[in-house]
């Protein structure tokens, strides 16, 4: 798009029903295609998982993420917007707090009913019962971690609740740091790694996954909310991009060092073959592809349009901004298939 077409674009009129809904149809798109491609062929003799747990979990972890993400965007939102003019911010975070609310209940839901199609997946052939899940839940990693983020995304909403309540006087760190420390969890639904660099594997994967929430989730929520207010907008994009330069690092490094690393250090693996050859190989190199096209989606908003919207200038940035949030759904939809994806 030229200068001179953004220019004459107005206040947007998309609004967080059309960022929200393309990030979770590319999110879904991505996860379901990806699912097809790389499916578990049957075996004679053993029973497979039906179709609706092989598409119903990752779109499920899928709603998970999307439930997360959101939750995450709009508790940092207020930081964002920032507190020294709070005629103008209340508007929108009187609509922002119950969404969190309601982004947080989505959370707990997606991930007890996650943990029932991975009881079924692995239980095929029938129907999970309570004990199956409570031997689930008892007996693998996974099930527990899905728990306890679930655990965690209840209490964001009650904590959410308190500040539909009383407002700001909740302060915003305690509901950023409640929705990220339910994310911990996250990557242990991912690949296990067998070796004395475990933890420092798990703990890039946690980094991977509270920067790309943050950013992620930033976006979302200004683009949906504040992108519309030309006025906030040119206080609240520069935080905005500075928080996102910070998560762009961290998410390409910790990206970089928990999937080669996960990789080199699975038996039987041989690099650079099966970066190329395996499924989990090809998701990790399309995750890098995706990673890729986010820099110049992000730096035509940093430094294009940035300086515009400063200047008090009417552009296109509420198009652009869905646009990367496109390619962030089809990130996070390889990034849960890849959790699912055969290494060797």
């Amino acid at each position: 798009m030229t200068a001179d077409v953004s220019s004459r674009v107005g206040p947007t009129r998309l609004g967080p029903r059309e960022f929200a809904g393309g990030f979770v149809f590319c999110t879904i798109l991505a996860v379901v295609t990806a699912s097809s491609l790389t499916a578990q062929e049957a075996v004679p003799g053993i029973t497979m998982p039906g179709p609706v747990v092989v598409y119903g979990l990752p779109i499920t972890r899928v709603l998970l993420d999307a439930a997360a993400v959101a939750l995450v965007g709009l508790s940092v939102l207020p930081k964002l917007l920032g507190f020294d003019d709070q005629d103008r911010t209340e508007k929108i975070m009187r609509r922002v707090r119950p969404l969190a609310v309601s982004a947080a209940w989505a959370w707990a839901v997606a991930a007890l009913v996650t943990i029932v199609f991975q009881t079924a997946e692995l239980n095929p052939g029938g129907v999970p019962t309570l004990a199956m899940i409570a031997e689930y839940v008892d007996s693998v990693g996974t099930g527990q971690g899905l728990l306890f983020s679930a655990a965690c995304a209840l209490v964001a909403a009650g904590v959410g609740l308190m500040a539909v309540r009383f407002g700001e006087k909740v302060p915003a760190e305690l509901r950023i740091v409640v929705a990220l420390f339910g994310l911990m969890p996250i990557p242990v639904t991912g690949h296990a790694v067998d070796s004395v660099w475990h933890d420092p594997i798990m703990i890039s994967m946690e980094l991977h996954v509270m920067g790309a929430a943050l950013w992620t989730g930033g976006l979302l929520a200004v683009a949906a909310f504040v992108a519309p207010r030309p006025d906030l907008l040119a206080t609240v994009l520069p935080k905005f991009s500075r928080l996102a330069t910070v998560c762009l690092l961290l998410v390409g490094l910790s990206g970089l060092v928990s999937g080669l690393g996960t990789m080199v250090l699975t038996t039987g693996v041989e690099l650079p073959g099966a970066i190329f050859t395996s499924q989990y190989g090809l998701l990790f190199l399309t995750k890098l592809a995706l990673a890729g096209l986010l820099i110049p989606l992000a730096a035509n908003i940093r430094f294009r349009l940035l300086p515009r919207i400063a200047r008090g200038e009417l552009t296109a940035v509420a198009g652009w901004a869905l646009a990367e949030i496109a390619v962030m759904g089809l990130a996070y939809g390889a990034a849960v298939a890849i959790t699912r994806a055969s290494i060797g």
